[in-house]
């Protein structure tokens, strides 16, 4: 497998990396399984995790290439992106407390399509998809079943990523003993998602 894919050993590296670091959807998981619980937060790394991998899928199969050409496009979207993660923020910052009862029904959670939308907004998940095509991706006749293996291993390897960040999320509720500093742990996790999501444009 290596000797016909050389570069998947330093993919999976990379994408443990992108996948591991702290960005908005590692806060929005963190966040809402410390609300909801760990469960609860499953649906949203699934559709997170599928909307970036077909993203690679997309743009390695070349139908992300007009977005290349189209800078105001890129440039709605990232405005779009930006506006949907400050409502988010928002709602996380002003959420009572009662929503951190994890037992609570009929409460609207970030699940699957969310996560799905938030991802095919983020011109930093494309960005990220034409450097995993343009450095990972070979040029061989091989070259589309090597895309194929690229966006399935940034599938595997972000899923259990995220799923760190939805333990830690979890455990939070068992490190912060009040529901005032479960609050405040919400309010910082608004702030650092509002702050993730305006550094795009410095």
């Amino acid at each position: 497998m290596l000797s016909t894919f050389p570069t998947l050993l330093p993919f999976l590296l990379f994408a443990f990396v992108a996948s591991i670091t702290p960005g908005p959807t590692n806060i929005l998981v963190l966040s809402n399984s410390a609300r909801y619980g760990f469960k609860a937060a499953l649906p949203f790394i699934f559709g997170a995790c599928t909307s970036a991998a077909l993203i690679v899928l997309l743009v390695g199969s070349g139908v992300g290439q007009s977005l290349a050409g189209l800078p105001r496009v890129q440039s709605l979207m990232q405005w779009c992106g930006i506006a949907w993660l400050s409502y988010l923020a928002w709602q996380i910052f002003h959420a009572p407390v009662t929503t951190f009862d994890v037992d609570e029904g009929g409460k609207q959670r970030f699940g699957l399509w969310a996560a799905a939308g938030l991802q095919l907004v983020n011109p930093k998940t494309w960005m990220m998809a034409f450097a995993v095509v343009g450095v990972f991706a070979g040029s061989g006749d091989n070259r589309q079943l090597q895309i194929v293996c690229l966006s399935l291993a940034f599938f595997l390897v972000s899923l259990p990523c995220l799923g760190v960040w939805a333990l830690l999320g979890k455990g939070a509720k068992r490190w912060f003993g009040s529901a005032k500093a479960i609050q405040r742990f919400n309010q910082a996790m608004a702030l650092l998602l509002l702050g993730s999501a305006w550094f795009t444009l410095t």
